[in-house]
């Protein structure tokens, strides 16, 4: 018999701008949450409908110790970093960043994106390492939708995309340094889904749009909102049947690492010397630079 993890906390996400000043919503990092062990920040970006020639990323900047995962829901950018990758990512796609030793990358809206405008929504999540990887080399993992596995509900209700971990009998395809559970949900009105997360691992969802029920909670959970989980094996969630619209969030489960975190802007270690050494090494040019287009 499995036990079922409860509401446990309901946190609001802040508004706030990032990068080169688009706008997003974040429940961690606040002043009332540093981080939810082992994730240091979630960040909904957007949904903003860009004009023409408005658009806004994430210029050049570096980063050490942590990974960074970038879920698109719409609209187009473009990433580039200091070891000569490149690539698009679409609606859909996720691109997984070990940082690790250092990197400098960029994330800018795609050209013809920017020049016709449109809706851009999408997440970043950043997933801290042990420290013992927190060194390690940096590599991508760049995931087209078509290649993330996804399963739909016998009755059609649910639908979920397996980003990491295992969902309705599928597995993910992305390789984790440490056992992340990363679901992306789609309950129509009247569904359910109960969903296995392993005892000892600390879990949330983040509600996109809609509302939704969990467990025996009698209050919803609505949008920009984060439900904190309480310990046990899985959690089951519902959308009532007279809900107006279906409910799309994202569950979140990692296991703590129960280490200091010493964190600086971009680079995120477990002691205030390895800080000033990420700095040192990044204004020394040892994270390299990205080249400019020829």
């Amino acid at each position: 018999m499995k036990k079922q993890r409860q509401l446990k906390q309901v946190i609001d996400s802040v508004q706030t701008l990032e990068g080169g000043g688009f706008p997003i919503r974040r429940p961690f990092p606040t002043r009332t949450m540093n981080y939810f062990d082992p994730f240091l920040l979630f960040d909904h970006m957007g949904p903003v409908d860009w004009p023409p020639n408005q658009a806004i990323g994430a210029p050049d900047h570096p980063h050490r110790g942590f990974e960074t995962v970038t879920y698109m829901l719409e609209g187009h950018m473009q990433h580039k970093d200091s070891h000569g990758n490149k690539g698009d990512l679409n609606p859909g796609d996720v691109q997984w960043m070990t940082a690790g030793a250092g990197i400098v990358h960029s994330e800018l809206p795609r050209e013809d994106f920017l020049k016709s405008g449109g809706v851009m929504n999408g997440i970043q999540l950043w997933v801290n390492l042990p420290a013992e990887k927190k060194m390690t080399r940096p590599r991508y993992q760049d995931i087209p939708s078509d290649k993330l596995p996804t399963a739909t509900s016998a009755d059609g209700k649910v639908w979920v995309r397996v980003i990491a971990g295992e969902s309705m009998g599928v597995n993910a395809v992305i390789d984790t340094h440490i056992p992340i559970i990363y679901l992306h949900f789609k309950i129509q009105p009247g569904g359910q889904v109960t969903q296995s997360i392993p005892d000892g691992l600390n879990a949330f969802l983040y509600i996109l749009t809609g509302q939704l029920t969990i467990a025996d909670s009698e209050n919803a959970v609505t949008e920009a909102q984060m439900a904190v989980l309480s310990e046990g094996d899985a959690v089951r969630v519902s959308v009532p049947a007279q809900a107006s619209e279906e409910a799309s969030f994202v569950l979140l489960a990692g296991p703590p690492l129960n280490e200091p975190v010493a964190r600086y802007g971009p680079f995120v270690m477990n002691t205030q010397r390895e800080i000033y050494q990420a700095i040192e090494d990044f204004r020394a040019g040892r994270m390299g630079e990205i080249a400019p287009e020829l």
